[in-house]
């Protein structure tokens, strides 16, 4: 059997996110239909079953942004019903020209952290695995950087903890990604393979990795859409004191969704050189342009 280390990415438009965030979550090929099927219940249970047909996404930026947690606590906690009545009348609130009424952003502030906090948990269920690198948003290569053409660093590093997890586990892994644009695509490809083809490590990797990544569209399929919403919430609230970052975060992630990042991550033994070092699935790497020692 074999892993899908299912893709995103969080930060590469350079707006309003404080760091470039690439990884996502590994779910054992036995577990992904009941994953999925776990997630399509939550989701109509906890929106309504017409939720995807009025519109809605479940994205990290849509269940998580700031007035989510604004618009919860103005209420209290409605039932069910309240619920998911509120929600319909907030999304089809253009389509029939009406105003939300206050229960209505409520009831959607509510089922978005709800639902949020559910994936979390359908995650923990199933036995997904999280790998994610960090780097400073907008960092950029030096002059006369010659080396375009390959595998950055934090990829590279993204790639070598999959791998110590998959020769731990004796099983095979495969890269399902969020498609973006085509050419873009073709690129990434070109140095992912390059990297598994050139390379010493690279050829020694392809024992248990699978370097042909697969690409859909993240509005089909849920696990692109749980990478995005740990990616996201990496960027916003998960912070280790010894990587000195700077920038802006978000303590009401941290508080909520940061021990649970944590409890997701691989932690492991990786090696290099003769020696062996702890290594974690969340990392931050300064700058992905320079050689770096492994931590």
């Amino acid at each position: 059997m074999s892993w899908l280390l299912f893709m995103d990415e969080s930060g590469h438009d350079h707006k309003s996110m404080p760091m470039e965030v690439r990884g996502g979550v590994a779910i054992h090929a036995s577990k992904v239909w009941p994953f999925i099927c776990d997630w399509n219940d939550a989701r109509d249970d906890i929106f309504g079953e017409a939720f995807v047909e009025l519109g809605g996404e479940i994205k990290g930026c849509k269940l998580l942004k700031k007035q989510r947690f604004s618009w919860s606590n103005q209420m209290p906690r409605l039932d069910d019903a309240a619920r998911r009545k509120g929600v319909r009348r907030f999304l089809t609130r253009k389509h029939q020209k009406i105003s939300p009424k206050r229960q209505d952003f409520t009831a959607y502030g509510q089922a978005s952290i709800m639902m949020a906090e559910k994936i979390f948990k359908l995650l923990s269920k199933h036995g997904a695995v999280l790998f994610a690198s960090m780097i400073p948003r907008g960092v950029r290569p030096p002059e006369n950087f010659q080396y375009r053409h390959l595998l950055r660093k934090d990829h590279i590093f993204l790639q070598e903890r999959f791998f110590y997890f998959l020769e731990y586990k004796k099983e095979h892994g495969l890269f399902v990604m969020d498609q973006t644009e085509k050419q873009q695509d073709k690129r990434f490809v070109k140095r992912l393979q390059d990297y598994y083809t050139r390379t010493k490590f690279g050829r020694q990797r392809t024992q248990w990795i699978v370097p042909a990544p697969l690409f859909v569209d993240s509005e089909m399929s849920v696990g692109v859409q749980a990478a995005d919403l740990c990616l996201y919430c990496i960027n916003w609230g998960y912070r280790w004191a010894s990587w000195n970052l700077r920038g802006p975060s978000r303590q009401d992630i941290a508080r909520m969704f940061g021990g649970r990042l944590h409890n997701l991550q691989f932690v492991g033994d990786g090696y290099q050189d003769g020696r062996v070092f702890k290594t974690y699935g969340i990392f931050y790497v300064p700058d992905p342009y320079e050689s770096r020692q492994h931590g």
